[in-house]
């Protein structure tokens, strides 16, 4: 992972997303809806819902928008019914790429994004034919502020509460959990102030896809286009794109 900062890709694209902010409402009340639906709706005794909680508020997400996904699905409501969808594939410069969906219609949902790919020069594949290039982690970022305690403190403090890895940037600190262990970290480390940008389970390549300029720019109307789709929650890569092509989106 040392080398490449899955947090500045993130960042990149941090004002694009802003931009959907109606519609990554809407993911995010689908997940708190499914989270509902299949642990209780006490994020304290459901950890599925708390962590979909968190991540609605990160986004900052308003409290009336996560209390409504929460009572819609404790009412048990006629409705639709939502089921886990993963779809697998290459971006282009064969750039591994991940999709995860909550969809309740998987043919509508396995041509749409087969659609995407084939439009980016992208194919997508069979299940599992990337999936051996990542692994789920829990990440939090600290962003770096002046007059910020020490890194060695810091690093102490995550070993302290449990981390596996610390990633020292020059705007921010990656700290990186097991799956299990991600919910124990985050608590430990807000209890002593610290505050984090991003807080997520998620999927972190082992290694990575440096793209060229015609391919970055491919890639990134790939995921974008992935990204629009009402049923796509997350989209994972393992591409290396350089800032200046960021700056030609």
């Amino acid at each position: 992972m040392a080398g490449h900062s899955k947090w500045k890709n993130i960042q990149r694209r941090k004002n694009a997303q802003d931009a959907k902010r109606g519609k990554v409402f809407m993911k995010l009340a689908k997940e708190i809806f499914v989270a509902t639906k299949n642990g209780g709706g006490d994020p304290e005794t459901n950890p599925s819902l708390r962590l979909a909680i968190d991540k609605a508020k990160s986004s900052n997400m308003p409290n009336e928008n996560i209390e409504r996904a929460i009572k819609k699905a404790a009412g048990d409501l006629d409705g639709v019914r939502y089921e886990n969808v993963t779809y697998e594939g290459y971006g282009p410069g064969g750039a591994a790429v991940m999709v995860q969906l909550l969809t309740d219609n998987k043919n509508r949902a396995a041509a749409d994004i087969r659609h995407a790919f084939s439009k980016n020069n992208g194919n997508m594949g069979e299940n599992g034919c990337v999936s051996f290039m990542f692994n789920r982690k829990g990440l939090l970022v600290i962003e770096r502020l002046e007059n910020e305690s020490d890194e060695e403190e810091l690093l102490l403090q995550v070993i302290e509460v449990g981390g596996e890895e610390m990633i020292t940037n020059e705007d921010s600190f990656e700290i990186y959990t097991s799956p299990e262990e991600f919910q124990e970290v985050k608590d430990g480390l807000e209890k002593s102030g610290l505050q984090f940008s991003s807080a997520e389970v998620t999927m972190v390549p082992e290694t990575y896809a440096p793209l060229e300029d015609s391919d970055g720019l491919k890639m990134l109307k790939l995921i974008d286009m992935l990204e629009y789709n009402d049923d796509v929650q997350e989209v994972y890569h393992n591409a290396e794109i350089s800032d200046h092509v960021y700056d030609q989106i």
